[in-house]
């Protein structure tokens, strides 16, 4: 699946949006991917899986034992991708603010982990993700997301797998380009904020 066949699937759900958006990590754009619409639908989402697990190379695969995604945006991604290559695919949620497997999910000492998310804006939750599998005693070795908007910035710390990048400035709430700053913001992503 190539960017434009990637994107078509985002547009024919309606998931590619513009306006003035407030993003998970605080930072604002004019374009936001909604991957709750993408992955609605259950034959879309296994496409995506399938598409962006062939970018994952065969020597992390055969070590791969589970999968683990953030909730609450890559919990369908992660169960996809789970379902892509064949294996268990767990969760992990922060309902105290810091991400813990839950539910009776558990990882084996050394378990290998692939982390999937469905977009990487700055890799912060990423980063909190990785370090909460570690503490359950699993130990991630690659990430994949749907989308990549980091504009190449996001260090996982470990190899990063994108099924798309897309290359869309962000900026600092005090920051904004007059165009973007006339529009009212609004925060369509999964965690609560005040638009302002």
């Amino acid at each position: 699946m190539n960017d434009e066949q990637v994107l078509a699937e985002f547009r024919a759900a309606e998931a590619l949006l513009e306006g003035h958006f407030i993003l998970s990590s605080g930072l604002r754009s004019s374009r936001y991917l909604q991957c709750a619409r993408v992955l609605m639908n259950p034959a879309r989402a296994a496409r995506l899986a399938e598409a962006l697990s062939l970018k994952i190379p065969d020597k992390i695969k055969i070590q791969l034992s589970a999968v683990v995604s953030p909730a609450m945006g890559g919990v369908i991604a992660g169960h996809e991708m789970g379902r892509a290559l064949g294996l268990d695919a767990m969760f992990v949620e922060r309902p105290e603010g810091i991400f813990h497997l839950r539910r009776g999910f558990r990882l084996e000492p050394g378990q290998k982990v692939l982390l999937m998310e469905d977009v990487v804006t700055t890799g912060l939750s990423s980063r909190e993700a990785i370090k909460a599998v570690a503490e359950a005693g699993g130990e991630v070795i690659a990430a994949a997301s749907l989308v990549d908007r980091s504009n190449g910035t996001a260090d996982l710390g470990v190899p990063f797998f994108p099924l798309i990048k897309l290359d869309v400035p962000t900026y600092a709430a005090d920051a904004l380009p007059p165009e973007l700053a006339a529009i009212p913001a609004v925060k369509p992503g999964s965690r609560a904020a005040a638009a302002a």
